[in-house]
């Protein structure tokens, strides 16, 4: 059992609370039973998971849980005392976005919108989400938890440029135009590749990227 919080394994956790360590390492946490079991269902090999040590995990021994003393597992949590898991895996993008259904994110800034629509885009089948510019970090705790592992299962990518996008792209903006429960479903029943591209909260798409999309 860790006891100290000296332990390596632990200090790295506790780095990885902050995004610019998060981006150096290339790692992230994730937080509960149900996100390391989603994780593994998905494929996603834990570097390390460490468990309560006062009671007799869940986890699978396959996981090779660390216990660490309660106390000293709820100073390196988000959650506090009230984690059962918590577990640290390598961040994964993919080298392009891909089709036939992308969602592209530009300028949004809170970590829990970025978790959301990542859940939702799984939902629905998208087969990419893609991080534009200044977009909050989707390996940020907050947003890992918002995603209920669809972090694990939907594909990551980054882009700069709206050009960088597969398909015909369709901003997603509250102005008169096009209805989007329309232009989606008959883009893909001609078998199209598109890609919904969402703004910040707040100032929604900047002017030029609106007038960068097809739609």
């Amino acid at each position: 059992m860790i006891t100290s919080p000296d332990n390596l394994k632990l200090k790295e956790v506790r780095r990885l609370g902050r995004r610019a360590a998060r981006d150096k390492l290339g790692l992230f946490t994730a937080e509960g039973e149900d996100l390391v079991m989603a994780a593994q269902d998905a494929g996603w090999v834990a570097r390390s998971v460490f468990v309560p040590g006062s009671t007799p995990s869940s986890m699978p021994e396959s996981l090779k849980p660390i216990p660490v003393e309660d106390k000293l597992l709820a100073e390196h949590s988000q959650l506090g005392s009230s984690t059962r898991a918590l577990a640290v895996y390598k961040q994964r993008y993919a080298d392009a976005p891909a089709g036939p259904v992308c969602v592209a994110l530009w300028g949004v800034r809170d970590p829990g919108n970025i978790g959301t629509v990542i859940r939702g885009a799984d939902a629905f089948g998208a087969a990419s989400v893609v991080l534009g510019p200044q977009c909050a970090d989707p390996f940020s705790p907050k947003a890992v938890r918002g995603s209920m592992g669809a972090i694990f299962t939907v594909p990551l990518a980054r882009a700069d440029e709206i050009s960088e996008l597969p398909g015909t792209t369709i901003a997603l903006v509250a102005e008169d135009g096009e209805p989007l429960h329309e232009v989606v479903p008959a883009l893909v029943e001609r078998g199209e590749t598109i890609t919904i591209v969402v703004g910040s909260e707040r100032e929604g798409l900047p002017p030029q990227v609106a007038k960068a999309c097809a739609v």
